[in-house]
């Protein structure tokens, strides 16, 4: 069996990744990962030198996230058979994040350096269309990359529609000298049955006395979503991309491989609760040599029930999970909805043989997240298994702890 510590999480010293075949392998941390012939088995991994095993398949590296001081879920992933790097964007932490206007810029400005220097991969994966997920001031950035995205044409709202335009208008002009409007096509009438009939789980749920409320909210978003896809509908086609310099493919629903390495993307899900304004977003999930490692992109936690069973049954042995926005507590985030999510968690962690997630995205831009998923961290411990973020999983302390007032990683 081979071990790893992880530094910085207190909870969980000595820490054994062991997946359900309960085979030995080991996950770089903050490392450089080496390219290696095949017969090398020295490596740097985590804490020093270690052995790898030749079953281990899949590393990675988170590149920087909210606990690191800028919001952001970029990840680089490598199995021998290509390198990805998963949502490559960061963006400057909200007004009420404890910290002043000059170190929100400082920690932006660090994250896009880091990024930058993990950008030497053959893989691109955009989630979605919001700003700390891609990279999108300097189209530059994709040259001589093959970009797997988001579909804008369907399952996305206006702004991230509108963006998505101009990006591509972006990479259209600086690899192909051409402009997007010269390669869009008609638009395509389709039916787009209720995305509610796919979560049974969800639908069903009793909510109690919560119940009225939430057949009221779920009408009104029925409608939003009816509205939307009349739009989606009169949307010229954007479509996939073979530049010179960059190509594009549409991600959603679909599985790539190469060699030994799959590279599968969820349909569409929601950024949050059923029917959110805020759009869709694609999860990716790798698998390499029986391993298999899941970014979450945004589901703003698991707030919907079948999204935590699809996640028990992928059974993944790295889960890269976004935590609730709990530093909208009682605004945009509802105490029932914040215990549904928490709910879920606790379920994942309880029924997968999953033994890291790293929670971290939205989750760490209030000091008393922790107290607040109290629940969560206290059925990891019991479990065995580490949940932690990602500044924790790099010997760091997570940048929101520094705040005058709270000193550390026990709040």
């Amino acid at each position: 069996m081979l071990y790893f510590n992880l530094p910085g999480c207190r909870s969980h010293p000595g820490h054994r990744l062991a997946g359900a075949a309960n085979r030995a392998r080991l996950f770089y941390w903050g490392q450089k990962i080496p390219k290696r012939e095949e017969s090398q088995e020295e490596t740097v991994g985590l804490g020093g030198k270690g052995r790898r095993s030749r079953r281990e398949k899949i590393s990675f590296q988170p590149i920087w996230f909210d606990s690191l001081g800028a919001k952001s879920t970029c990840t680089r992933v490598e199995t021998p058979d290509l390198s990805i790097l998963i949502d490559p964007g960061v963006a400057a932490m909200q007004a009420s994040f404890p910290a002043s206007k000059e170190e929100k810029r400082q920690w932006k400005a660090q994250g896009r350096k880091a990024i930058e220097e993990a950008s030497d991969v053959d893989i691109i994966v955009i989630s979605h269309y919001h700003h700390d997920h891609y990279i999108w001031e300097d189209v530059n950035f994709y040259r001589g990359k093959t970009i797997y995205a988001k579909d804008p044409n369907r399952f996305i709202n206006r702004s991230q529609r509108q963006r998505a335009e101009k990006f591509y208008q972006e990479i259209c002009s600086r690899f192909g000298e051409l402009k997007l409007d010269e390669v869009l096509s008609e638009a395509q009438e389709r039916k787009y049955p209720d995305p509610l009939d796919e979560l049974p789980l969800a639908r069903g749920k009793d909510f109690g006395d919560y119940r009225e409320r939430r057949e009221e909210l779920l009408r009104k978003g029925r409608k939003r979503f009816r509205r939307m896809a009349a739009e989606w509908n009169r949307y010229k086609v954007i479509p996939e991309l073979s530049l010179e310099g960059c190509r594009v493919f549409w991600a959603d629903s679909r599985e790539f491989r190469f060699g030994g390495t799959a590279i599968k993307f969820s349909r569409p899900l929601f950024h949050g609760i059923e029917y959110t304004g805020l759009g869709w977003v694609i999860a990716t999930v790798v698998t390499c040599g029986g391993e298999k490692l899941i970014h979450s992109s945004d589901l703003n936690g698991i707030y919907i029930e079948d999204y935590a069973r699809w996640l028990i049954e992928e059974d993944p042995d790295v889960l890269i999970l976004d935590g609730p926005p709990t530093y909208l507590r009682g605004y945009l985030l509802s105490e029932i909805n914040l215990r549904r999510c928490i709910d879920n968690i606790c379920e994942v962690i309880e029924e997968a043989s999953t033994e890291l997630i790293i929670l971290d995205h939205h989750l760490c831009r209030e000091p008393r997240f922790k107290e607040k998923l109290a629940r969560v961290y206290e059925t990891a411990r019991g479990e065995g298994k580490a949940v932690t973020t990602a500044a924790e999983y790099l010997g760091k302390v997570p940048k929101v702890f520094e705040a005058e007032g709270y000193g550390g990683l026990d709040v």
